[in-house]
């Protein structure tokens, strides 16, 4: 974890079944643990959007069309303005 730029993690007891509970949800954001105990993985979303928002840190180039999807698609955030990538998408999601 130490050299993962952000993410969310589900922290696992050993012999975890896939259906069940994860122990903890985590934020990470520049191998540091910022947010745990998270009550499940859109609360941990949203409060990675947030941190990002508030510490004014860029989306990863990897997946900048994955958070402008949830940016602008899912919360709604300045969805007028989409890139063509995410237009198509939203517009065959919506057929």
């Amino acid at each position: 974890m130490d050299q993962t730029v952000m993410g969310i993690y589900n922290v696992c007891h050993e012999g975890h079944e896939l259906d069940d509970e994860p122990e903890d949800i985590r934020v990470i954001i520049e191998g540091v643990e910022t947010i745990c105990s998270v009550m499940s993985v859109a609360v941990a979303t949203a409060m990675l959007f947030g941190l990002m928002y508030t510490l004014n840190l860029s989306y990863l180039r990897e997946l900048k069309t994955s958070f402008e999807v949830i940016q602008k698609v899912f919360f709604n955030l300045h969805g007028q303005r989409l890139s063509p990538k995410v237009q198509a998408l939203k517009n065959k999601m919506l057929e």
